[in-house]
């Protein structure tokens, strides 16, 4: 019969008040007893009577006060003093605005190179000899864009840049190369 119970209760076929009885049966194991029975007084417990219904709240309409604007014109401040704050600690913002390139052309017999393009507005900016090697570079802060230009080699031979393969006519009969751009976010 014993385990006939055990196989019902095991399987949750007992209601709770024969798992009680069943349990208050088993006078062998008294720790396994008293705790089994502790549970099942729980369960009696937690099976009660359900709430069906939510109380109701009355609420109070609430009268606009001067003193309610103050939170917000309070909040605004502090986060406009944060970003202040940020900005003069010169923190890194999330996008650059430029990029730099090094520009680079062999030339070695030549006395004076510079470079023009869209972004120096065609204006002759000069470029450095590196030493004796016959290279001349200069180093300049581009915005994202597609940017053309040309090299000038003493002032009046233009060449586009050798390295960079996009190119197109201008309106002089030149060539310019075609640099592209393009920003990490």
């Amino acid at each position: 019969m014993k385990d006939y119970l055990i196989s019902q209760f095991i399987d949750d076929e007992l209601d709770l008040e024969e798992k009680i009885e069943f349990v208050e049966s088993l006078d062998t194991v008294p720790d396994f007893k008293d705790e089994a029975l502790d549970l099942l007084n729980q369960e009696s417990i937690i099976r009660m009577e359900v709430v069906t219904q939510v109380p109701s709240i009355a609420i109070q309409p609430r009268r606009f006060r001067l003193a309610a604007l103050w939170r917000p014109v309070g909040m605004f401040a502090t986060g406009m003093a944060t970003a202040m704050i940020l900005l003069a600690l010169g923190l890194p913002s999330h996008q650059k605005a430029f990029e730099a390139h090094r520009f680079v052309l062999y030339q070695p017999k030549a006395n004076q190179v510079e470079i023009a393009g869209t972004f120096s507005g065609w204006e002759k900016l000069p470029m450095k000899r590196i030493g004796s090697s016959g290279y001349w570079e200069t180093i300049l802060e581009l915005p994202e864009g597609d940017h053309r230009f040309s090299y000038i080699v003493e002032g009046r031979e233009r060449l586009p840049d050798p390295t960079v393969l996009a190119r197109e006519h201008d309106d002089f009969g030149g060539l310019n190369s075609i640099l592209e751009v393009r920003l990490e976010t």
